[in-house]
């Protein structure tokens, strides 16, 4: 959950999430995180966002109440937001909360913070301030600090137990590999400069042909790679590439191994590992992942919530936005087979060893354009390829993106139906369009169908009467 407005707008609404985020902690036991940042938003802004306790984002019901409380006109109406919360949660009171908090670069995030601390306070929550995080590193700590003791403790929930982990995860690719050349990393005057500056003092760089360089955004959880090629032309590897890119080293490696993943009921099958995407994904990326890779691939609606819960459903779930932001899920059933393989041979061994890094190095909490960053570098150091060797392994197909502006976006509603999809497709003999659509149900196939129908007849010169659900 993220709300995003004018910084000085929010001080009254960091009070009251500052509240809910207390409540959150008492109903399910854990530690939640609250960050204070508007990722790629103008400086102006700022916004809020809650963490659940294995760095999850929110619980969907609960983004409800969040949104209520905030909105609340009047004290009074405050009071009531909060006390249905605790009547239909059934929350016990009686018990402690614990809270952690960060914020990034944001000048309103000083005031922001003081507002949330107050209530926090309000309501006696036990409190750590980690003062300034990228979005994704609170992600990290907040995982980390419900997973301690068990045994699937994440790691040490300090900034510096963050740059260890991925130092040393990255330096098991790494080591005796030729060195890539210089990359160039631009933060986009966010809180990514900073912690990516302290970063490389744990590991202890004008566009021109021959330089690689990637982009973050202000708050570190997304990233793009881009180049010139030799005829100076800007070329742009996005979350598409990035996840093809992963989803075939996974892959490559897991062939080796020749891992085998036990099952709920005793069997053992090969490791299942997919890609998810979104409409936004470009089709060649989805062609080379299916037909070049054999690499299954399923799409969600845009989101990154969305997209987790489908790489869920694999043994190693792949998933990132064409913006390039995403992250890789390996199951618990899955990191069990990588460590107890029986290697018979070195090349299964160092493929192994492979997989067991990728689980360190990559931050399955939350899409970290830092830890990508590290992957990306990691596997192209093992490949021994250029951004031009990554780029050339399929070429995006042609598209355009508009953005228009409205009067009211809130009128600009899409219908949704469970399992929907639909194509359109010219006829070759004759002057019609032929328009297919699949659904939950047949009423909402139909729906679906005329509703595309009636779109193609207005805007390319229908002919006869229009298609309508409702004849």
């Amino acid at each position: 959950m993220k709300i995003n407005f004018l910084g000085d707008l929010l001080p009254s609404v960091m009070f009251r999430i500052g509240l809910l985020a207390v409540l959150r902690s008492k109903v399910l036991g854990k530690t939640i995180g609250v960050l204070i940042t508007a990722s790629h938003n103008p400086e102006a802004d700022n916004g809020v966002k809650l963490v659940e306790p294995l760095g999850e984002m929110l619980k969907q019901s609960w983004e409800g109440y969040a949104t209520e409380l905030a909105n609340a006109s009047t004290e009074d109406a405050m009071l009531d937001s909060l006390k249905k919360v605790i009547d239909e949660e059934k929350i016990p009171m009686n018990v402690n909360s614990k809270v952690v908090i960060a914020r990034d670069t944001r000048p309103s995030g000083e005031l922001l913070v003081k507002t949330l601390l107050d209530g926090l306070n309000v309501m006696k929550a036990d409190i750590k301030n980690y003062d300034m995080l990228t979005t994704p590193q609170l992600h990290y700590m907040v995982r980390c600090i419900n997973t301690k003791g068990t045994p699937d403790a994440y790691g040490e929930p300090t900034t510096i137990g963050y740059y260890n982990k991925l130092h040393s995860a990255f330096k098991k690719f790494i080591v005796g590999k030729p060195k890539l050349s210089e990359l160039h990393v631009d933060c986009a005057n966010g809180v990514g400069a900073p912690k990516l500056k302290e970063l490389i003092n744990v590991i202890s760089m004008d566009l021109k042909p021959g330089i690689r360089a990637c982009s973050l955004d202000s708050d570190a959880d997304r990233i793009v790679y881009y180049y010139a090629d030799k005829d100076n032309k800007f070329r742009l590897l996005d979350g598409d590439k990035i996840a093809s890119l992963t989803a075939g080293y996974i892959m490559d490696m897991a062939k080796i191994a020749n891992i085998e993943v036990q099952r709920e009921d005793g069997s053992k099958s090969p490791l299942k590992i997919g890609v998810v995407q979104t409409a936004y994904a470009n089709g060649s990326s989805t062609d080379y992942l299916r037909n070049k890779l054999n690499i299954p691939v399923s799409f969600t609606q845009t989101g990154v919530k969305h997209l987790h819960h489908e790489a869920l459903k694999y043994d190693v779930g792949v998933y990132f936005e064409a913006n390039g932001h995403g992250t890789v899920l390996f199951s618990d059933a899955a990191i069990k087979a990588f460590k107890s393989a029986n290697c018979s041979t070195p090349e299964q061994e160092k493929a192994i060893e492979s997989l067991i890094g990728l689980t360190e190095l990559i931050n399955q909490a939350v899409g970290d354009a830092i830890s990508d960053m590290l992957l990306v570098e990691a596997i192209l150091t093992v490949r021994e390829w250029t951004l031009e060797q990554w780029d050339s392994q399929y070429t995006d197909l042609p598209s355009r993106q508009e953005k228009v502006k409205v009067a009211d976006r809130h009128q600009f509603k899409f219908k949704k139906y469970s399992n929907g999809r639909c194509f359109v497709r010219p006829s070759d003999t004759e002057d019609i369009v032929r328009v297919y659509a699949e659904a939950d149900t047949r009423e909402n196939a139909d729906k679906l169908n005329y509703t595309i129908s009636g779109i193609v007849f207005d805007k390319f010169g229908g002919v006869g009467e229009r298609p309508s659900y409702y004849l």
